[in-house]
């Protein structure tokens, strides 16, 4: 063994980590990626390959790529194996199923919107490529959505035909069909019921195997997208009012992909990488996510529909990439946290491989090899199949403790974004690198300090702009986030207004989020510009800020804030976590239902003393700060658990 083994010198990171963003020459203090040489000239990165400048094009390089390698993968059931189908099966069955839809009557072209209402699963992306191949717009469906929600889209869009999954989600559109709506194609069996209901309301139902068929026996000519066309409006469901189409364009959504690939250097996606597919594909982190895979060939495996059995699905998927969101990893954080009280013994040895792997992460090392691997964290590994050596973090903060132990615990690289689908998801990415050292592939984490989001990507610029009202300027290098590039939507589906209201004059997208700049060139999300009121007494509250901190609960699913300027507290309107919930009441002999259980004043000290220790912890104030007489533990509604 060499004495370089002992005195080695870490490689140093792509870039300098003291200063991870350039700043354009002028007064407004626009920052860019130091990964694009011409984002200081006011370019952004629309693709890396020329012949790759659409998600259509993407899928067949990805073909090549992999070698006609496995794609999508999926299971028939809890211990059954993956079956997979491979790149070209699944670009042919593809066109079949688009030549389908034209002959049922859909004309090819950016004219035609198609709602795709579905779980994630193999027949979902089937239907996006198959869109894509005639030049059809998706227009993504969920569950989250609501009813009356779902109906306004298919009106608004003027939807025609729906790929619907199963019997249930064809009742949930038929309760409230617009007139528009005709076709249904459904992936699973429909009842006999559900048929004469469509029947009676105008509606055809067709089997997606039988349109398969009809498209292979027809055999249209595909009409593939040019960059500038749209790819899908993706709706987002607001507080009030109805939900907003964001319109994304195929050069929107490469952008944002291929400036992430660009930023992510040698840890980059590759066709020997296997992704588990479980958080919404109707929305655009896994969407960006999944359509990397595929551009560089990679493989794509399902979850079998159920949440709770995720870790049985990642044991037989052996996953090497990983999208994830803050409330998944606050709850493994949480469970592990709960264990180790149960013995002093293990919260010991535990809190010694953390703080071993702690260190070795401030050195810039993430691994999985060590000897406290093999003691401590094995096991969570193993939740996760075992091979994971990349994971993705978006949609809202995630805590510095939490990021930090899920580094040391699943000993991968973890990378935190921020985005928005206004942005087809990245704005910003933390940084990594890697390293070799005595032979052991060592994953290194260029940026160890946690709470914060990076520097911008290379698609686009930011800005922070004066909020006088909440008394942050730019001059202290704090205001709103606001963004400008290739990965900018084009508007809001038939609706200007409220487009005018977020894009202003100069194509700069107003956020709504307050950023303040780190002086390492990186940006940290701190606050909220919409959504604030102020108390009896004169204090500003700021809910989201209270939310996303007592949403780290282990009794919270989801909550809600609220308050107004003739009360002196707020309100928190809580739907509690059924599992945890319903656990910690058989152990402490509580019974009931989660309808019982929600008016049972133990249960409601319970939640009310773990949220405000969070919020405590997170140094919120007292006028912040929840009581028991204005929290309100509620059962959810069947049909739509959002509050």
């Amino acid at each position: 063994m060499s004495s370089s083994c002992f005195f080695h010198e870490p490689i140093h990171p792509p870039i300098d980590l003291g200063d991870q963003s350039d700043t354009v020459k002028g007064n407004e203090h626009i920052r860019v990626s130091r990964f694009y040489k011409e984002g200081k000239e006011g370019k952004f990165v629309t693709f890396l390959h020329e012949d790759t400048r659409t998600l259509y094009e993407g899928f067949r390089r990805g073909a090549k790529e992999s070698n006609n390698g496995p794609c999508l993968g999926w299971r028939d059931g809890p211990n059954k194996p993956y079956q997979w189908l491979h790149y070209n099966e699944t670009l042919l069955r593809a066109k079949n199923f688009g030549s389908g839809l034209v002959s049922l009557g859909l004309t090819p072209g950016q004219q035609t919107l198609v709602g795709l209402y579905s779980q994630n699963c193999p027949e979902w992306i089937l239907t996006e490529q198959a869109c894509y191949t005639y030049s059809l717009v998706v227009v993504p469906l969920y569950d989250t959505l609501g009813p009356d929600a779902c109906a306004y889209i298919i009106n608004q869009a003027d939807i025609n035909l729906v790929v619907c999954e199963d019997d249930q989600k064809c009742n949930l559109l038929l309760d409230k069909a617009p007139r528009c709506l005709r076709k249904l194609v459904v992936v699973k069996e429909t009842r006999p019921a559900t048929n004469q209901r469509a029947k009676n309301r105008g509606v055809e139902l067709y089997k997606y195997d039988d349109i398969e068929r009809l498209g292979a026996q027809k055999n249209h000519p595909e009409l593939p997208p040019k960059a500038s066309d749209l790819c899908t409006i993706c709706y987002t469901s607001g507080t009030t009012g109805n939900p907003k189409g964001v319109m994304l364009t195929h050069q929107n959504v490469m952008a944002s992909i291929c400036a992430v690939l660009m930023q992510m250097g040698d840890h980059r996606i590759t066709s020997s990488d296997t992704l588990i597919s479980f958080l919404p594909l109707a929305h655009m982190l896994e969407r960006c996510c999944e359509n990397a895979m595929y551009m560089m060939g990679g493989s794509v495996g399902f979850y079998g529909g159920d949440i709770k059995r995720l870790a049985e699905d990642t044991k037989a998927l052996r996953p090497t990439v990983m999208p994830a969101v803050p409330r998944l990893l606050n709850r493994m954080y949480d469970k592990v946290q709960a264990e180790l009280q149960r013995s002093f013994l293990k919260r010991m040895i535990f809190n010694m491989g953390m703080r071993a792997k702690e260190t070795e992460i401030k050195k810039s090392i993430v691994r999985k090899n060590s000897i406290w691997d093999k003691i401590v964290f094995k096991k969570i590994q193993d939740t996760m199949g075992g091979k994971l050596r990349l994971m993705l973090v978006g949609s809202a903060p995630l805590a510095g403790n939490v990021l930090t132990f899920t580094r040391c615990a699943l000993g991968c690289l973890v990378i935190e974004g921020y985005g928005q689908t206004e942005c087809c998801a990245p704005i910003t990415l933390t940084i990594q690198e890697r390293d070799l050292i005595c032979g052991f592939n060592l994953l290194m984490q260029g940026d160890h300090v946690p709470e914060h989001v990076g520097p911008p990507v290379a698609c686009c610029c930011i800005k922070l702009v004066d909020v006088p009202e909440m008394e942050y300027y730019a001059t202290n290098n704090q205001g709103e986030v606001c963004v400008k590039g290739t990965n900018v939507f084009v508007g809001y589906y038939k609706d200007p207004e409220k487009t005018a209201e977020v894009i202003d004059e100069q194509g700069w997208h107003h956020t709504g989020d307050i950023g303040m700049w780190q002086t390492n060139g990186t940006l940290k999300i701190i606050d909220r510009k919409k959504h604030i009121f102020k108390l009896s007494q004169g204090e500003y509250i700021v809910p989201e800020k209270i939310e996303n901190i007592y949403i780290r609960s282990q009794y919270v699913q989801q909550v809600f804030v609220h308050g107004e300027s003739l009360k002196s507290c707020i309100i928190a309107i809580v739907i509690p976590d059924v599992d945890v919930v319903k656990c910690w009441a058989v152990e402490n002999g509580i019974p009931g239902t989660l309808s019982v259980l929600c008016v049972n004043p133990e249960v409601k000290k319970l939640i009310l003393d773990d949220m405000l220790a969070w919020g405590k912890e997170a140094g919120l104030k007292s006028f912040e700060q929840v009581n028991y007489r204005s929290l309100f533990p509620v059962f959810p509604h069947l049909g739509n658990s959002q509050l």
